[in-house]
């Protein structure tokens, strides 16, 4: 393909035809400022803060949707333009309430750095700052449509990365509101809970529903025995909320950590990972030996099992009825830690740290009580726990590392790489594959499963069986697969995330969190798993002991009481 030749402040650019300016010129190293831009989601030029001067034109022109044309020249820093740019960002700063000090998004706020970055000292001013109510009902998300700056990145990451089309522009001209239609709560629509829309909110229009009070307080509560379970992708991303590398390997400064916020016992979501395997891949071979429901669909991911609920309700008898690791260890806790550890399970409290927004709302769910308690108390995301330890006075990278507590705490590499997509695939391949053949595998990297495609598919041999398995992320994949699935493809077992990337990507992950930032944190959870003394979750020593002097077997009755759940067709509105 010819390429396109232009001039942007004086350096002669080539780029493919189609390239826009904005990105011809970030390829040359100038940058342009953004507020609404995303990368192929969200090139709609409505923020106007990309502006440029194109020679011959009339006007300045939006960088973000201008394509790149023969002999074009370009400037980006004239006077102008700054002034444009300047001016654009106070009309948008003029009606957004002036709350930088106590927003949850302070000192990580697009409009907060592109105020400093162009030099506003002052604001002009005065908008009509209308006086919404946030929006409370979901078990997950706040929406907040006074800070909304109507740059649209939520709506296009629900409606072409999700393909949910919660929310959308309501009302017309200066009363546009983002919102679910007809001004619906939030919790009351087809919202998966995902909180992908938080991730590239530029402000905090959307973000967690903070439940960081809750656990200062059972922290506190000299009755309450806290424990704390940690998700495998937190391992790889909390790092970034001090400063770190993404993908930076900090499983012993977390641990360490945690105990120095006062928790009771640290114990690792990967043990329950491992716990799934056994349940999971125990249902998978009893259906193909049976001749029951296949495919299989995994049944780990929240905002996916939402997701099927809403729009695919006829495909539910094809999930996995396992609860997610998270359940599970709740369920765990309650009964089978609290008599070994002869505690009244009335007195546990028990703490998840997830990537993940939507696990608020499982923890909630219906049938979510196996233990006769509550299993799972509160939720904390990523950026929750970061908040905490900073408020701690924590000096995470100084920390000495320190292991989990056991029974709890012990893991498999096979539990680490359910933290990526293609992760629970790959773990169950390793049991069924030894479980089947009797065999020991040759290689443990199911790589053909690996990676960031939105859909993936294999094909392996157990014994003369040929599995046929597919991997797919994001639930616009989701909804392919699922369509292909009604079409009668066959496969034996679908793997689905709900969010780009596995939890790597989730919605209570560190902000920002991107295509690059996705690829590091992946590295670094197969970088853990490679470094495990044990990688295989039917190896597991203290999965082996819980069901010798718990559980019984796979899919028992003990099981079946705590492990394993139901699910819901739901409406879309």
């Amino acid at each position: 393909m010819s390429q396109v030749s232009l001039t942007i402040d004086g350096i002669e650019v080539q780029a493919a035809p189609g390239t826009s300016v904005l990105e011809a010129a970030k390829k040359a190293g100038i940058k342009i400022p953004t507020l609404c831009y995303l990368e192929e989601i969200n090139e709609i030029g409505a923020c106007r803060i990309c502006l440029v001067e194109v020679q011959g034109a009339r006007t300045l022109q939006a960088s973000c949707v201008t394509p790149v044309a023969p002999g074009m020249v370009v400037r980006t820093n004239t006077p102008a333009v700054r002034h444009a740019r300047k001016l654009n960002l106070e009309l948008i700063m003029s009606n957004h309430p002036q709350e930088c000090l106590t927003c949850p998004r302070s000192t990580n706020c697009e409009l907060q750095q592109l105020a400093s970055e162009l030099g506003i000292t002052e604001i002009r001013f005065s908008g009509a700052n209308p006086s919404y109510e946030p929006d409370l009902s979901s078990a997950s998300l706040v929406r907040d449509p006074r800070k909304c700056i109507l740059c649209r990145r939520c709506v296009s990451v629900c409606e072409k990365v999700q393909q949910v089309s919660a929310i959308a522009p309501q009302e017309r001209g200066f009363n546009t509101i983002v919102a679910p239609a007809f001004l619906e709560p939030l919790g009351d629509t087809a919202c998966v809970n995902c909180g992908q829309c938080a991730l590239v909110c530029p402000t905090a229009a959307i973000h967690e529903k903070d439940q960081t009070a809750e656990v200062w307080a059972a922290l506190s509560d000299p009755r309450k025995h806290v424990v704390v379970q940690t998700a495998p992708a937190v391992r790889v991303s909390i790092g970034e909320m001090f400063g770190l590398e993404p993908g930076s390997v900090v499983t012993g400064q977390m641990v360490a950590a945690l105990r120095k916020l006062g928790f009771d016992k640290v114990f690792d979501t990967d043990f329950t990972a491992d716990l799934t395997i056994m349940e999971e891949g125990s249902e998978l071979l009893q259906r193909i030996q049976n001749g029951g429901r296949l495919p299989l669909i995994t049944s780990c991911s929240p905002g996916w099992i939402k997701f099927i609920e809403h729009f695919y309700p006829r495909l539910l008898p094809h999930l996995s009825t396992c609860k997610s690791p998270q359940q599970m260890f709740g369920a765990l806790a309650k009964t089978y830690y609290a008599e070994k550890s002869g505690i009244d399970p009335a007195d546990i409290f028990v703490v998840s740290i997830m990537p993940c927004t939507a696990k608020k709302f499982e923890a909630g769910r219906q049938g979510m009580n196996g233990s006769g308690y509550q299993d799972v108390d509160v939720v904390l995301t990523t950026r929750e726990l970061g908040r905490m330890l900073k408020e701690a006075g924590i000096d995470f990278n100084s920390l000495t590392e320190e292991e989990y507590d056991h029974p709890l705490g012990i893991s498999t590499g096979a539990g680490v790489i359910f933290g990526s997509t293609g992760g629970v695939m790959e773990a169950a391949l390793r049991t069924a594959y030894e479980l089947v053949t009797g065999r020991t595998l040759p290689t443990l990297d199911f790589k053909e499963v690996r990676g960031l495609a939105g859909i993936k598919e294999a094909s392996v041999d157990l014994n003369g069986t040929v599995l046929n398995v597919a991997v797919a992320n994001g639930l616009a994949n989701a909804r392919e697969m699922m369509d292909r699935v009604k079409n009668g493809k066959r496969y034996h077992f679908i793997e689905i995330m709900c969010c780009p990337g596995g939890c790597i990507g989730g919605g209570g992950q560190p902000i920002p969190t991107n295509k690059e930032i996705r690829t590091k944190r992946a590295a670094g959870i197969y970088s853990a798993d490679e470094s495990m003394p044990l990688r295989k979750s039917h190896e597991n020593p203290a999965v082996q002991a819980l069901y010798k002097e718990f559980l019984g077997e796979p899919l028992g009755h003990k099981s079946h009481e705590l492990l394993h759940t139901r699910y819901t067709a739901r409406g879309k509105y």
